[in-house]
């Protein structure tokens, strides 16, 4: 296969659709198209994370969707967290555009969408990924090691990835590096992990 999802300019030709899913019970239409990731639905991984992840702390204001697609994880976090700011992080120029679109769609001026290698100045207090497996482990742990070393002092990453594809080593991998990570739950063989900062604040 020549043409991936990862990507950053993709060459397939165009085949825009519209696409429903439902968010936190609402039911909205996403525009998706060929050449990006899961352009048909939202896919199961996506969906497991949404169903487990934990609500950030009400003092949240800094937020990133690594690996952003064409955006329901960054929508997501902008209707939850209504007074803060997502970032979607994305590589993929046509996926990107999508994003942008989407999410002014149906949370208008609250998603800032960027390149990988853009993003906030600040820490992050809360870190959504459906990281894209498909570039190889070694460039994806590089890939997740450089957002979650921006985390702030307690600030929480979560992440999806398939038992098959690695998430058990995921987790064994984030542990070796200093961060407390728990296993929040498992749903058609998707792991999701709580990643903590390696400086967290203990009880604060």
């Amino acid at each position: 296969m020549n043409q991936q999802y990862f990507s950053s300019k993709p060459d397939s030709r165009r085949r825009p659709r519209e696409v429903e899913v439902v968010l936190d019970g609402d039911r909205l239409s996403f525009t998706t198209d060929a050449g990006v990731f899961s352009p048909g639905r939202l896919d199961l991984g996506s969906a497991t994370l949404l169903a487990l992840a934990p609500p950030a702390d009400a003092e949240a204001r800094v937020l990133v969707d690594l690996g952003a697609g064409w955006g329901p994880l960054s929508v997501a976090l902008a209707r939850r967290h209504p007074t803060a700011t997502v970032w979607a992080v994305e590589t993929n120029d046509r996926a990107r555009e999508l994003c942008s679109a989407n999410a002014q769609r149906h949370a208008p001026g609250r998603v800032r969408t960027v390149g990988p290698d853009n993003g906030p100045d600040e820490p992050i207090d809360l870190l959504w990924s459906n990281p894209p497996v498909r570039i190889g482990k070694d460039e994806l742990y590089r890939l997740l090691d450089s957002w979650l070393d921006r985390l702030a002092p307690n600030g929480l990453a979560v992440l999806v990835m398939s038992k098959n594809l690695g998430g058990d080593s995921l987790h064994r991998h984030l542990e070796e590096r200093g961060h407390p990570v728990e296993r929040l739950g498992s749903k058609a063989g998707y792991r999701v992990l709580a990643v903590r900062s390696t400086n967290s604040i203990i009880g604060a």
